[in-house]
């Protein structure tokens, strides 16, 4: 048996991936069984380390974690090579079935851990072929999106790794989009976050999800004033009005933003949120009216119902 040398920080150092990752490899994946210290340190054998850093480069190819995990470092050694001389394209291991989702969301974190747009884009293909676009948004995207934020606030990812996803997750969703291009007489859903809410995966989502359920989508952005968002519903005759909020959730001033947007906005033009910070305003969103979804599935239910009835009907 190799002789445990290195902490998981030097392993981190090491193989280029952080913490995090090691711990969910091992944990969820038995990727590596490192020895323990009598205080329950990790000590990772130089065995150990390489099995990391052939997984590691592995999945930067567009492998799945759980499909190559548990393979023997052998194996795993042999598929490195392939994948080396291979040229672009990865080769999968096995078949991606609904059950490999929590890998995939996986694969797609480590890929904006390294800033790897090509291994996400890849990533992401993969859920979209094994889920169909609705599953790929429900079922990795969406967990995605949860797990940065929890990351973001421990400070375990930087703004920059979100500003990242968030450039390739624009791209990718908008030629997923063109799929399923609207009627011209849809109905219009604007998107967009208020003033303040700066974090825009969330908004991503919903346009994704609306596009798909056959609504046409005016995207905006982050962090909008309420006159421009109601500027821009009312320019183009919107249905409804989606918002996403996710940090902060202790603004001061977004209930009056919230407020005063329902006051720009037709009468008959929805006001739909969503996001992690959506308790915190709740009682605001009561008062206005406004739809709230807890859940991106939640979400899907009202803009069918919006989409269904000829008038607005109740929150």
């Amino acid at each position: 048996m190799d002789t445990p040398l290195h902490t998981i920080d030097a392993v981190a150092r090491r193989t280029g991936l952080s913490a995090h990752v090691i711990r969910i490899w091992e944990k969820r994946y038995r990727a590596v069984e490192p020895a323990r210290t009598a205080s329950n340190r990790r000590q990772y054998s130089e065995e150990n380390v390489e099995r990391l850093s052939l997984l590691r480069e592995l999945t930067r190819s567009g492998q799945s974690i759980g499909a190559i995990a548990r393979l023997p470092t052998e194996k795993l050694r042999g598929l490195a090579a392939s994948v080396g001389g291979g040229g672009d394209r990865p080769q999968p291991v096995a078949r991606v079935t609904p059950a490999s989702a929590a890998a995939i969301v996986d694969d797609a974190f480590t890929a904006i851990q390294n800033l790897d747009a090509r291994v996400l884009e890849i990533v992401l293909r993969r859920a979209e072929l094994a889920f169909g676009t609705q599953g790929m948004l429900q079922r990795v995207a969406a967990p995605l999106a949860q797990r940065m934020g929890d990351l973001w606030r421990e400070g375990t990812i930087t703004a920059a790794h979100e500003h990242f996803a968030s450039s390739v997750l624009r791209t990718f969703l908008g030629h997923a989009a063109r799929g399923f291009a609207a009627e011209a007489d849809a109905p219009l859903l604007v998107v967009a976050t208020p003033a303040g809410q700066l974090h825009e995966l969330g908004a991503l989502l919903v346009a994704a999800l609306a596009a798909n359920l056959g609504w046409r989508v005016t995207y905006l952005g982050a962090s909008l004033p309420a006159a421009e968002i109601a500027g821009a519903a009312v320019q183009n005759r919107a249905r409804a009005v989606a918002l996403s909020l996710v940090y902060p959730a202790d603004d001061a001033k977004l209930g009056a933003e919230l407020v005063r947007l329902r006051e720009l906005l037709p009468p008959e033009v929805a006001v739909l949120v969503g996001g992690r910070a959506l308790p915190a305003y709740r009682p605001v969103l009561d008062r206005i009216g406004a739809f709230s979804a807890d859940e991106l599935t939640d979400l899907g239910g009202t803009l069918d119902r919006l989409r269904q009835s000829p008038t607005r009907v109740q929150a």
